[in-house]
């Protein structure tokens, strides 16, 4: 036998093998598993709730068994100016400890009932450090620094002056006013 006819018996076991590999390979994607998704029908609607009767009445008035206290404390007057009557002493929970790197980033800001955004940076503009608004209007609108003077967030123009102070009233939560005496309310 000559070399070639010795070889020739690997060479038809390995097409084989090959045509066989092949066929395997081909019938798998033949499988279902591959088969496109059945169509679904389409929801059926919802009914509609049902409409009932509105009738009118009038509210009977104020109970006076609710005492004296049934309203919240007007706001006091401090200098000329309106302040709110908020207790910076009263904090709920363990006291909170602020720093001003504690106060740093983003602030969800709620002031005359539009919602904002307010940025603390370390950046140093004056004695204070930089800061800013956005989509801010009243006072805030003109923020350009702020500081921590103890447990008090100042909120500062860019002339300097005082356009804010907020109090911590709770973890991530400050509230107080404009001294335009528009309420203040920064969260995260």
């Amino acid at each position: 036998m000559s070399d070639m006819e010795k070889g020739m018996p690997h060479s038809k076991i390995r097409g084989a093998f090959v045509v066989s590999i092949l066929a395997v390979a081909l019938a798998g994607c033949q499988s279902d598993r591959f088969s496109p998704l059945p169509q679904q029908s389409a929801p059926q609607p919802l009914s509609p709730a049902p409409a009932g009767t509105i009738s009118t009445n009038q509210l009977p008035p104020p109970s006076q068994s609710m005492g004296a206290n049934q309203f919240p404390d007007a706001p006091q007057q401090l200098g000329g100016q309106q302040m709110a009557a908020i207790d910076p002493g009263a904090q709920s929970g363990a006291a909170i400890e602020l720093s001003k790197n504690s106060l740093l980033g983003s602030w969800n800001v709620s002031s005359g009932g539009a919602p904002c955004q307010m940025y603390l940076t370390l950046t140093k503009y004056g004695d204070s450090s930089r800061g800013g608004t956005r989509g801010c209007s009243n006072e805030l609108a003109n923020m350009r620094a702020w500081d921590l003077s103890g447990n008090q967030v100042l909120i500062f123009d860019d002339s300097g002056n005082t356009i804010a102070r907020l109090y911590p009233s709770g973890q991530e939560r400050f509230d107080g006013q404009t001294t335009g005496g528009s309420p203040v309310s920064l969260s995260r």
